[in-house]
């Protein structure tokens, strides 16, 4: 596996460590496959966090939120796919 940033790590560890007890380190083929699924959660949960959007000229509009709202909705994602409410 190339070598990930700090923050790319730390996703990657939460993972192995919830599941397996084990750093990713200790499991690199897991690791490995779990990267990529990793990466394409998060894009999703950007893009329902803090979606896109076109305007009606073409031009592409980034909706402007605080960091507090951004961690604010990725949390509510996290915490509905923890089991609790929204």
């Amino acid at each position: 596996m190339t070598e990930l940033s700090p923050t790319a790590l730390a996703v990657l560890t939460a993972v192995t460590l919830k599941k397996y007890d084990v750093p990713p380190e200790g499991l690199p083929a897991f690791a490995e496959e779990m990267a990529p699924l990793l990466a394409a959660a998060l894009r999703a949960a950007v893009d329902q966090a803090i979606p896109v959007t076109k305007s009606p000229w073409g031009s592409t509009l980034v909706p402007v939120l605080s960091s507090r709202e951004s961690r604010d909705r990725l949390l509510a994602i996290a915490k509905e796919l923890e089991g609790g409410a929204s």
